[in-house]
């Protein structure tokens, strides 16, 4: 399905892309090296390599795609959200032979670094990145984790740890385009990913809501 926006439209949702994935790679970029973007050799690194890390999802509606990334084709971050509101983890790939890629954002209101967690609310944002279209569920009351693990990996600091976050989970609603003229619905998806947390981050004494 094309949509066809508004000037004023298309400001707003470049606003938005270059906003998330500006926070994004933000949040990352205080605990890790890795760059972000879309050749094997970055997201390889990025990602942790080997089938470690995946993103499998269906998507019907304004965006038809199914996905499959693992590997080289999966570029991936994450961190905490600000003020302390839980987990976020970011995971791209090609949406088509075109060159497009797609950013899936998952925010999910949990700890950093605890360890395993079922029946979580999550937020779902997709982006294709060439900075026309955004969709999101807007909220955590529309998608939910059936299971999320946070697993923490070798080396890291005194400072900042890396951790695999791996889930799978369901939308029962869709998320929809700015000018909710465009919804994509999201039925099960599974990930694989990694996010870069601080000492404090780690040692958070509160339950985010």
């Amino acid at each position: 399905m094309r949509m066809t926006l508004r000037p004023d439209s298309k400001r707003r949702i470049r606003a938005l892309s270059l906003l998330a994935l500006a926070s994004v790679g933000a949040g990352c970029s205080r605990h890790s090296a890795h760059p972000t973007a879309s050749a094997p050799s970055a997201a390889i690194a990025g990602c942790l390599g080997t089938q470690s890390t995946y993103l499998r999802a269906q998507l019907r509606g304004a965006l038809e795609a199914d996905l499959d990334w693992s590997g080289a084709a999966l570029a991936c971050e994450g961190s905490a959200r600000p003020n302390g509101e839980g987990v976020r983890i970011s995971l791209s790939g090609p949406l088509d032979a075109s060159g497009r890629t797609l950013r899936m954002l998952i925010g999910v209101p949990t700890l950093p670094g605890r360890a395993s967690a079922t029946a979580l609310p999550a937020n779902v944002t997709l982006i294709i990145e060439d900075g026309k279209r955004v969709y999101s569920t807007r909220g955590d009351d529309k998608c939910t984790l059936d299971t999320l693990t946070q697993e923490p990996l070798p080396g890291g600091s005194e400072y900042a740890r890396t951790y695999r976050i791996s889930g799978r989970g369901f939308c029962v609603d869709p998320a929809s385009s700015l000018d909710q003229n465009g919804r994509v619905f999201i039925n099960r998806f599974d990930f694989a990913g990694r996010a870069d947390f601080s000492t404090d981050e780690l040692h958070a004494e509160h339950q985010p809501t």
